[in-house]
């Protein structure tokens, strides 16, 4: 006990001795100090930070799109029923017309001189005709003075025998036999000249019909997109598909334009006829709606495609024939499910699971049903409720039960 007190004593003497002590003693307590202040943060930093979406409800809709190029709804080489020149022509290249406007005006001489004949063929038998019928009258009436002569001549030999001859009786009614012949064969000769006014009638509208192939009409309302022969050209009749007849003009139908979609094998089963479909065009970049009008029912062997119509209307004709178009076909579509991002799952041969951060900050494994699968997104018919918070992106050496500091990473649909 008097050790101590004497070092000390010789300690405050000296000056010496204290220094060493405290300077071990400061440090010690320093060193305590700086543990405890290192405890909180190397804590803190053995818990992970995960990135997580939050459980939504959403409208789904699985899609594909599909290219193809825009063909009017009708396109027609306008060719002339019968040879002629060229005498004018009404049109030009991107000129509008309607239906049974006139295009063009052939110069047919040899045909005006036919029309001419048929009409005049149809005033000659007309003629006949009656004719014929003035014949019938006159058989008539010759018969019926014959036949009244005979019944006068027949009642006087019946009523007074012997007053008469019988020849004047036999020749009488002789000549009524011969007039009913003659009103038989006028009769006849009439239907024979009426029938004859048909025949020169029928000719009559087969000339006018072929003259009227003189002025080539629109057969349907369109825009003239290509030009082929100009005032004075030789125009061959386009009757034979073997002929090099030239057209005179090309007509298509630009009001209403179709596109011819090859859907893959797949999508067949959902695509039906009535179904809307969103057609966008990047050179005008804009959208337009399209309408699926008919399909094929048939795969291409070569492809496995079926090819499918769509219409799109074009009343103010922005679109022109020969663009291309990007066609969104919606395949399945669900709306207001709850959904995930398709990070957030895992499947296997036996599961489909996500991995939930509870409130009390902590991993819990759950099974869930999922539905309909976009791009990005899932649709999860049971095991989470709206608001959940799922991982997304990599669950490498994350573990059920661990403590984890959840980050809500928002994840945009895809167009």
């Amino acid at each position: 006990m008097k050790k101590p007190y004497l070092l000390l004593r010789d300690s405050r003497k000296t000056g010496r001795g204290i220094a060493p002590l405290a300077l071990l003693g400061v440090i010690a307590l320093a060193g305590c100090g700086s543990r405890e202040k290192a405890a909180g943060p190397a804590e803190a930093a053995e818990i992970p930070t995960v990135a997580v979406a939050k459980v939504t409800h959403e409208d789904l809709a699985h899609d594909i799109v599909l290219t193809a190029e825009f063909k009017p709804y009708q396109e027609v080489d306008v060719m002339a029923k019968v040879s002629g020149y060229v005498k004018s022509i009404n049109v030009d290249l991107g000129d509008h017309v309607k239906q049974g406007q006139v295009l063009a005006t052939l110069e047919i001489p040899e045909m005006s001189d036919d029309l001419n004949a048929a009409r005049a063929s149809v005033s000659r038998s007309e003629s006949q005709t009656a004719q014929a019928r003035d014949e019938v009258a006159r058989a008539e009436a010759s018969r019926s003075i014959a036949q009244l002569s005979f019944s006068r001549l027949d009642k006087v030999m019946k009523s007074r025998p012997g007053l008469l001859a019988q020849q004047e009786v036999d020749d009488a009614q002789a000549k009524a036999t011969g007039a009913d012949a003659q009103v038989s064969a006028a009769k006849s000769s009439l239907a024979a000249t009426e029938q004859q006014v048909t025949v020169s009638k029928a000719q009559l509208a087969r000339a006018q019909t072929l003259f009227d192939y003189a002025r080539v009409t629109a057969p349907f309302a369109g825009t003239i997109t290509k030009r082929f022969a100009d005032t004075g050209s030789m125009i061959q009749a386009g009757t034979a598909s073997q002929t090099q007849a030239m057209p005179l003009v090309r007509l298509s139908q630009n009001t209403l334009l179709r596109l011819i979609l090859p859907v893959p094998e797949s999508a067949v089963p959902t695509v039906h006829p009535g179904q809307d479909v969103d057609v966008h065009v990047p050179t005008l970049k804009r959208t337009f709606r399209g309408r699926v009008v008919r399909a094929a029912n048939k795969l291409s062997v070569d492809t496995r495609t079926m090819d499918t119509e769509v219409d799109v209307a074009n009343a103010d004709q922005l679109i022109i024939p020969g663009m291309y178009a990007e066609v969104d076909l919606t395949l399945q579509h669900a709306n207001a499910v709850l959904a995930v991002p398709t990070t957030a799952v895992d499947h296997d041969d036996t599961s489909t699971r996500v991995m939930v951060v509870t409130p009390g900050g902590t991993l819990e494994p759950r099974t869930v049903a999922v539905g309909l699968e976009t791009a990005d997104r899932v649709e999860v018919k049971s095991g989470l409720a709206d608001g959940d918070l799922v991982v997304i992106g990599s669950r490498s050496g994350l573990q059920a039960g661990q403590r984890v500091r959840p980050k809500l990473t928002l994840v945009s649909a895809e167009k």
